[in-house]
C-alpha cells in the first residue's frame, strides 16, 4: 500500500482535491490517504466546506505520493517558508509527486520544479507562470509527466492526471477499472488542450 499525502490549505480547489482523491484512492488496499495541512484545524476549501486534518506538516515528511491542489490562494500559501520546505523534504524521498492547477505554482514556488516541465492552469497562466520562472512551463498540454513529477492543467484535469498516475503505478487495466467505475470519461491524451487555444496560449 502507497501512503498518500493529500495536502490542503486554506481556499483549496474542491475538485482539485477531490476529483484526484476518487481515482487515487483506488479500491481501498492501493492507497492510504493522508490528509495533511500546515495546522491542525479543519480546512476551508474556497466553497467553505472543511476538511479534517490527519496529520500537520510538522509530523511526518515519509510519504509514497504527494498531491498538491491549487485554488485562487495558492501563491498565499507559498509565502510559508516552512510549507515550502516541507514540499522540499517530501518531494525528495515520494515516488510521485501530483499538482493540480495553481498547486503546480506553488509546488514551482518551493524550487523542487526548476527545470522540469510542468503545467497549470490555462485561464491563469499568463499572470501565475512568472511566480515560479525557473519551471519549463508548458503552455498546451492537459498533464504533463517529468520523472516523478506530475503537473496537470486546470480543476478537472487533475483526475485524468490522477489515473495517468494510477495506471503507472499499478496497471492500465486498473485505471480503466478505476475511470468505468466512476463513469468517467477518461481523457488518455496528455496533450489533449484545448483551453489553451481558448485561453490564447497557442
Amino acid at each position: 500500500m502507497k501512503t498518500l499525502a493529500a495536502f490542503v490549505f486554506p481556499g483549496f480547489e474542491t475538485l482539485d482535491y477531490f476529483g484526484p482523491i476518487e481515482m487515487l484512492g483506488g479500491y481501498g488496499s492501493e492507497t492510504e490517504i493522508i490528509t495533511v495541512a500546515k495546522n491542525r484545524e479543519p480546512v476551508p476549501s474556497v466553497h467553505g466546506q472543511k476538511i479534517v486534518i490527519d496529520k500537520t506538516i510538522a509530523e511526518k515528511t515519509d510519504y509514497d505520493l504527494l498531491l498538491i491542489p491549487g485554488g485562487v490562494a495558492a501563491h498565499e500559501a507559498g509565502a510559508d517558508e516552512e510549507l515550502l520546505q516541507w514540499f522540499r523534504d517530501v518531494s525528495a524521498t515520494a515516488e510521485r509527486v501530483m499538482t493540480v492547477c495553481t498547486g503546480s505554482i506553488l509546488l514551482g514556488m518551493s524550487g523542487v520544479l526548476d527545470g522540469h516541465r510542468a503545467t497549470t492552469n490555462k485561464m491563469a497562466f499568463t499572470r501565475t507562470v512568472p511566480i515560479a520562472p525557473k519551471v519549463d512551463w508548458v503552455k498546451e498540454a492537459r498533464w504533463v509527466r517529468d520523472g516523478k513529477f506530475y503537473s496537470s492543467s486546470g480543476v478537472s484535469a487533475g483526475m485524468d492526471m490522477a489515473l495517468a498516475v494510477m495506471a503507472d503505478l499499478f496497471g492500465m487495466e486498473m485505471a480503466d477499472r478505476i475511470a468505468l467505475g466512476s463513469e468517467y470519461e477518461w481523457h488518455k491524451d496528455a496533450t489533449r488542450d484545448p483551453f489553451a487555444k481558448l485561453a490564447g496560449l497557442v
